[in-house]
């Protein structure tokens, strides 16, 4: 032992770990994982192979760990715009809770186990559509286009987008225009949902230099830009049902989620510059979860109907 060596303060217990198993929950993301599960268990049941419930059961397990592993490799990237944004201040890695090398070792071990447990329980067209995603949002999105261009949620939104695809692929091996569609829905929804955001959260962004559209467009721009993605995301929420893959009880629920998803935007485009209540665009930002989330639970009741009517 060197004398410096000698010298060295020892590690406090607060310096060696302040995690809990909350925090390591926090890494994953559970509410963007539960919206990722209704997809991924969409797209697995509007498939026309029926699964082993326990196949099945798994497979929307692994995708699930998968969506967890991308928001803890998200978390240890980001740690510090996190840091700087009040929306993201608390979360585990820029408070220190977590340390930066355990978000990334466990963002990296769970992208593994998702990966090796849907190829093992469905087959390994899913699974290497899973590790593209998993890569597509952590590296591609994350890592690159986040920091580099105000489209960064447009091209990125596909990473959100891909569970569908990845659900139907687990039951099928393939993908399918009906998948695609599902796909859609989500790639033109994220838009119009995280410009929302950005509108009213528009300081935090410029304060982490993360070039959102507001910051870099401009409110105006951003507003139509909403108002137009709003306008062609309506009647693709309606596709399935105009494309015989759903029934009409999806049919009237998505013209009606559709129209008010419709009248909220046009409430943002109306918006004045400079608004600093952002009203309209914080009820757009909610009702846009509402309309996702309703969509793919029609969907899912559709299916259920399909089979208790023996279609």
């Amino acid at each position: 032992m060197t004398l410096v060596d000698a010298q060295a303060p020892i590690a406090s217990p607060a310096a060696i770990s302040l995690s809990e198993p909350k925090d390591f929950v926090a890494l994953l993301k559970p509410r963007v994982m539960s919206l990722v599960v209704l997809t991924a268990l969409t797209g697995l049941v509007v498939a026309p192979v029926t699964m082993h419930p326990t196949l099945a059961v798994i497979s929307i397990l692994a995708i699930a760990i998968g969506a967890g592993a991308a928001g803890a490799l998200n978390m240890w990237y980001d740690a510090d715009i996190d840091a700087m944004m009040t929306r993201t201040a608390k979360r585990p890695v820029p408070t220190g809770r977590v340390s930066g090398e355990a978000a990334l070792a466990f963002g990296l071990a769970l992208s593994l186990l998702s990966v090796c447990l849907l190829g093992l329980a469905s087959n390994w067209f899913a699974a290497a559509f899973l590790a593209f995603t998993i890569f597509f949002y952590a590296v591609v999105y994350t890592m690159g286009l986040k920091r580099s261009t105000p489209q960064n949620i447009v091209i990125g939104g596909a990473a959100g987008a891909f569970p569908p695809m990845i659900g139907y692929a687990a039951a099928t091996g393939t993908v399918s225009p009906e998948s695609i569609i599902l796909f859609l829905i989500i790639f033109l929804w994220t838009p119009p949902h995280f410009w929302a955001l950005a509108l009213f959260k528009l300081r935090d962004y410029g304060t982490a230099n993360v070039p959102m559209l507001p910051n870099v467009a401009g409110e105006r721009a951003t507003r139509i830009q909403i108002f137009a993605y709003s306008l062609v995301l309506a009647p693709v929420g309606v596709a399935p049902f105009i494309l015989g893959y759903a029934g009409p009880v999806y049919g009237a629920a998505s013209i009606l989620l559709g129209l008010n998803f419709l009248r909220h935007a046009f409430a943002v485009l109306k918006m004045a510059d400079g608004d600093a209540k952002m009203i309209p665009a914080k009820k757009l930002f909610g009702f846009s979860i509402l309309y996702l989330f309703g969509l793919f639970a029609m969907l899912l009741v559709d299916a259920a109907l399909k089979v208790a009517l023996g279609g």
